[in-house]
């Protein structure tokens, strides 16, 4: 399990760009679409990664008045979220197919 946890910490913050960029969301909302996805991630983690790309600039949160409940802050993507997203992207397509080609039942390599 530890080690799913770090393999999933490495690609968590391209996938929270990932969602960002389409649509405005807001962290709780955020971690049940990751969980929607598969990818069981808590509130607590989602936070500080929140935190730190808003520190970084590659989003920006917002706050609204919520339909239910305190205010909320939405997250979208900035100029520098998008590039870091297609970046994170190019660097997923370039893992993906050695990796996947190492993990098949093929016996080749």
């Amino acid at each position: 399990m530890a080690i799913r946890s770090q393999l999933l910490k490495g690609i968590l913050e391209g996938c929270i760009l990932a969602i960002i960029s389409k649509e405005t969301v807001y962290g709780y909302e955020l971690a049940m679409k990751l969980q929607d996805q598969g990818l069981d991630v808590s509130e607590g983690s989602i936070y500080p990664i929140l935190l730190r790309l808003q520190k970084e600039k590659l989003i920006q949160g917002e706050m609204r008045k919520s339909p239910s409940g305190p205010n909320r802050k939405y997250y979208t993507l900035t100029d520098s979220g998008e590039e870091s997203l297609e970046t994170f992207r190019k660097n997923w397509e370039y893992l993906k197919k050695p990796v996947d080609q190492l993990l098949s039942d093929k016996e080749e390599i």
